[in-house]
């Protein structure tokens, strides 16, 4: 009888360890391929991994709550006929323990640099010559178990789909879009701009390692433990909680921020009184369409204006090549607060979406957010980073920057304040706007004019409108 190993593979970009959260089969199981298998909370998201073939389980490794890492075995099948060839390890995985993960880990890195080789030239190279390549075998292509998953779903070849992720690897976007027709397919000129652009942006590896913000588990795995582990100290008793996966990389992620970027922060006020009235006077006809409409897509729209008339704060750093990247796609996440910790969904192509839109959108992702369904694929991307933090409370705050974006806009607690408009006191609508930015490349002068053309289009959202 056939054995199969299953090795963790990379279930995002640049993930090296994961979390095991649940096993969803258990020793004795006969499994099919693509059956879910097993849960992992890496540092992006938790994801449901499939079984990669199918068979009846000898031994699962591992047990919840415990850090794997890549390219680990996980799982041992038994096979009944010929046995698949196995899925190659990621090429940054540890060394192998075994022989068998040390061939693995050799082809993985075979694959890869092939790979690479033919990344570069694809995008200057002819159709036909694209066309012509060598036939590729599934188990060649760059891709998480997910997406093999997604293709295999979706009817589509996943050896024809062109990779528009890092280093040229297959996204579920990218199945989806090929399963819509050729046109999809065909070659790297056929990917939209945006995603070329960002190709680019993220070819650096070194320098964007940790990148977007640290995304999510679910309540389950991030809660502390039952039992209370009590310690009596010379002050007094304390209780010793394990830290979570969560917690740990989002505290790795703040730290890269802080030693990468110089931080300094500005503070604007902006009256938002004629914004207010007019999302008052939409409220009630929106409510019947099961819209809620806040003040925060407004507040997206008018950043976005601020960015193209600023594109610097939307932007990142090569330090390798000492090159300053310009984002020419406005992906915009916002940092939700959930007890298990931050999240920052992404709202892809922001610019081109409507207000309704919008709100829409930014009441799904909050939801799914604290719910921690959110895809990989919703958590990445993002070109610059808004937080809410006024419903919270406080006067004003300097968020850190999530790196390796350059700058990020806080947004704090609207509320009736006292001002002087044409010479007469009279209550207004007023709120603080703080924003932190990276000092080694963009100025305080620069940033002083940002907030203060984003404080006017707040305070005239007829002016906001005329911008999109």
């Amino acid at each position: 009888m056939a054995q199969y190993t299953f090795l963790l593979p990379d279930v995002g970009e640049g993930i090296h360890e994961g979390q095991l959260v649940e096993w969803l089969a258990k020793v004795g199981d006969s499994i099919k391929e693509d059956q879910p298998l097993v849960r992992i909370e890496t540092d992006k998201a938790v994801v449901e991994l499939p079984s990669p073939v199918s068979g009846v389980i000898s031994q699962l490794k591992g047990n919840p709550g415990e850090i794997i890492h890549v390219g680990d075995p996980i799982a041992f099948f038994e096979l009944h006929g010929s046995a698949p060839a196995p899925a190659p390890a990621h090429h940054d995985a540890p060394a192998a323990k075994t022989t068998q993960n040390a061939q693995h880990a050799a082809a993985s890195a075979k694959t890869a640099a092939s790979t690479s080789a033919a990344v570069a030239p694809v995008a200057s190279a002819p159709a036909q010559a694209v066309a012509s390549a060598p036939a590729k075998r599934p188990q060649d292509v760059l891709a998480t178990p997910h997406t093999r998953a997604l293709a295999r779903q979706m009817g589509v070849d996943i050896t024809r789909v062109q990779g528009t992720g890092r280093g040229g690897r297959i996204t579920d976007e990218d199945i989806q879009s090929a399963a819509k027709g050729p046109s999809s397919v065909s070659s790297v000129h056929t990917a939209p701009l945006h995603q070329q652009v960002a190709a680019q942006i993220e070819a650096p590896a070194q320098a964007y390692t940790a990148r977007a913000p640290v995304e999510a588990a679910t309540p389950a795995t991030s809660a502390a433990p039952a039992a209370k582990n009590i310690e009596i100290t010379t002050h007094g008793p304390v209780e010793r909680v394990p830290q979570t996966f969560l917690r740990r990389k989002i505290a790795e992620q703040m730290a890269l921020s802080r030693q990468q970027l110089v931080h300094v922060t500005h503070v604007e006020e902006a009256d938002v009184t004629a914004l207010f009235e007019h999302i008052e006077g939409s409220k009630k006809s929106l409510a019947k369409r099961d819209i809620k409409l806040t003040p925060l897509p407004f507040f997206i729209k008018a950043t976005i204006a601020c960015l193209k008339d600023f594109p610097m704060f939307n932007a990142s750093y090569d330090a390798q090549k000492a090159e300053i990247l310009y984002k020419k796609y406005y992906n915009i996440g916002i940092a939700v607060d959930t007890p298990e910790g931050l999240v920052v969904p992404v709202i892809k192509d922001a610019d081109r979406k409507d207000i309704l839109t919008l709100a829409r959108e930014i009441r799904d992702l909050a939801k799914r957010a604290r719910e921690r369904t959110l895809k990989i694929e919703e958590m990445r991307g993002g070109s610059y980073t808004i937080t809410n933090i006024g419903p919270v409370g406080g006067v004003f705050a300097t968020p850190i920057i999530n790196y390796p974006e350059l700058a990020i806009l806080g947004l704090h607690k609207i509320e009736d304040r006292p001002a002087v408009v044409d010479g007469q006191i009279c209550i207004r609508k007023r709120m603080y706007l703080s924003t932190s930015f990276d000092h080694q490349l963009i100025d305080g002068a620069d940033a002083a004019r940002f907030m203060r053309t984003l404080a006017e289009m707040l305070a005239e959202p007829a002016y906001l409108f005329t911008r999109f």
